[in-house]
């Protein structure tokens, strides 16, 4: 992302949770992963961008109570001070998706810089937005939402399902990626993919995990998210898994991967 002399630099990093399919736990591990960073000490802001608003529910913000969130950031209705709310998670605060998120689409179109409008308040808000780690809860489709996420991130994190027709779907994901990189945004990179949904008493799953991990080497995370009831259960209650059962193999498992989120994140910053 560019910056002229006069923007300030944000000291965040954002990562777009992502990916063109539903089903395959993006918004769980959305969730969780903030949930996760937030318990280890990491100031984090969740920003909800799916119409669905499953990450707002799922942190337990009711209808009634979110106000202005992603959809008036995006048209340039209200700012980042004005959109985030506080959560029950200590060190999580959450940009709420509201029911006119499902219109935004048709209004973005004829705004100027339609695909950077979350960037642009990202980058307004600069040194304010005091966060080490802003994630973006994308819609599980390719919509000037995604593009406004992937155009604002310094990488993408992309949950995979290990299913059947799990490599297709990435493939698909890295070539948008590769849009993003070359049109918009020439920083943007792919930090890791997360094996989501993995059920260790069946082989295609570990056939699945094989093969993502030949395709892609070391871009996958070691964590691996298992197939949960717990993970299923939380959001019906308004928490985290973390919160609703902090000791099960899902509520685990997040820990993990935002321990390696934060080694990846160390590294890249130590190479800088």
């Amino acid at each position: 992302m560019e910056h002229t002399a006069t923007q300030p630099q944000r000291l965040a990093r954002v990562l777009a949770i992502a990916n063109q399919k539903g089903g395959v736990g993006k918004t769980t591990t959305a969730i969780n992963l903030a949930t996760a960073l937030a318990a280890v000490g990491e100031k984090v802001l969740l920003i909800d961008s799916d119409p669905q608003g499953n990450a707002t529910t799922g942190l337990g913000v009711a209808h009634e109570d979110r106000g202005q969130g992603t959809y008036e950031l995006l048209i340039g209705e209200a700012s980042f001070a004005e959109t985030i709310h506080a959560t029950q998670v200590p060190n999580l605060s959450i940009i709420p998706a509201t029911m006119e998120l499902s219109g935004a689409e048709l209004e973005l179109m004829d705004l100027d810089r339609r695909q950077h409008r979350l960037a642009d308040a990202l980058d307004a808000a600069g040194a304010d937005l005091d966060y080490d780690h802003v994630l973006i809860d994308c819609p599980p489709s390719l919509t000037l939402l995604t593009v406004n996420a992937m155009a604002a991130a310094d990488a993408v994190l992309v949950p995979l399902q290990c299913e059947f027709f799990a490599l297709e779907g990435l493939s698909q994901l890295l070539r948008t990626v590769e849009r993003v990189r070359s049109s918009l945004n020439p920083a943007l990179e792919v930090q890791g993919v997360v094996l989501t949904m993995f059920d260790k008493r069946n082989n295609l799953s570990e056939q699945v995990a094989a093969d993502v991990r030949g395709f892609l080497g070391d871009k996958v995370y070691d964590t691996v998210i298992p197939r949960n009831i717990r993970l299923s259960e939380a959001p019906s209650h308004g928490v985290p898994a973390l919160i609703y059962d902090l000791r099960c193999p899902g509520s685990t498992a997040y820990l993990a991967l935002a321990r390696e989120v934060m080694r990846r994140e160390r590294a890249l910053r130590d190479a800088a």
